[in-house]
């Protein structure tokens, strides 16, 4: 049965979500602080699958399906009437539990209310929206649409009726949900992110160069993309404040982001989104 789903940010995994969401066939509430920024994040779920129609994955009747499913919003009443409602917004602690506030105070009860966050402790999240009973991890991966995994975290404070709501939602998507304990970096993570900070320092103490480690990853051991062409992906100041946390709660000296990966920061050399990162994506 279609559902309400809100999504409640701008960025490229709220909009990510937001296409899979709509082309499951469920209404999407795109929400975020202003109008422009929800309506163009709907226009870059436009330009998405404007691309997939061009490769002949997708009908042009059944994209302008998608996208009719999809309603910009600032307004967080427009929340109000959604089935399920997804946070995605940055990935900091006071911003998601002041958002999250908001929505526990407009949801609907009985509301499947639900984080994307990728490393912070989803019961405190839980906690901030006052709906601690209905709240949970939905954490998909980047890009959304083509990653099949999405973690369903389970706080220690979530019913069993909202784990098990949440799988549900998940699978109706096509995506492969697994359910995980609410650890630090839960399961991809938590195993991802100290390889990727070590392939930085392993290029930092001149072992091999950066084309190489990618190369050897790739060819031996059947890897899709070398760890720094996927920290281009990821983003480097995302992998920079996943990093942080991993070692914040952990206390691991191999979550501590690399001496390389700070300086990209500040020189803001983020990967593909801005055209440059470990590799250049400008030309």
């Amino acid at each position: 049965m279609p559902l309400r789903v809100g999504i409640v940010g701008s960025g490229i995994m709220a909009g990510g979500i937001a296409e899979v969401v709509a082309h499951a066939g469920h209404d999407v509430v795109l929400r975020s602080r202003t109008r422009d920024g929800a309506t163009t994040t709907r226009d870059g779920v436009a330009s998405a699958t404007a691309r997939r129609v061009a490769k002949g994955s997708l009908a042009e009747a059944d994209r302008e399906a998608l996208l009719g499913r999809i309603q910009p919003t600032d307004r967080l009443e427009d929340l109000a009437a959604c089935d399920v409602i997804i946070e995605s917004i940055v990935e900091d602690a006071a911003a998601k539990r002041a958002i999250l506030a908001e929505v526990g105070r407009v949801a609907a009860p009985g509301a499947l209310l639900a984080t994307n966050t990728s490393t912070l402790p989803v019961e405190d999240l839980a906690a901030a929206s006052g709906r601690a009973g209905e709240f949970c991890g939905i954490h998909f991966f980047n890009p959304a649409t083509a990653l099949p995994l999405v973690e369903v975290v389970r706080p220690a404070s979530a019913t069993p009726a909202t784990v098990a709501r949440a799988i549900e939602f998940v699978r109706g998507l096509g995506k492969e949900p697994i359910e995980v304990a609410d650890r630090a970096g839960f399961v991809v993570n938590a195993l991802l992110f100290p390889y990727l900070n070590a392939a930085v320092a392993m290029h930092e103490a001149g072992v091999a160069s950066i084309a190489d480690i990618d190369a050897a990853m790739r060819g031996g051991a059947a890897h899709p993309m070398g760890p720094f062409a996927l920290l281009d992906l990821v983003g480097i100041d995302t992998a920079v404040a996943i990093l942080d946390t991993l070692h914040a709660r952990l206390g691991d000296p191999a979550c501590e982001p690399r001496p390389t990966l700070r300086a990209m920061v500040r020189e803001g050399r983020l990967g593909r989104k801005t055209g440059r990162g470990f590799h250049d994506y400008r030309t």
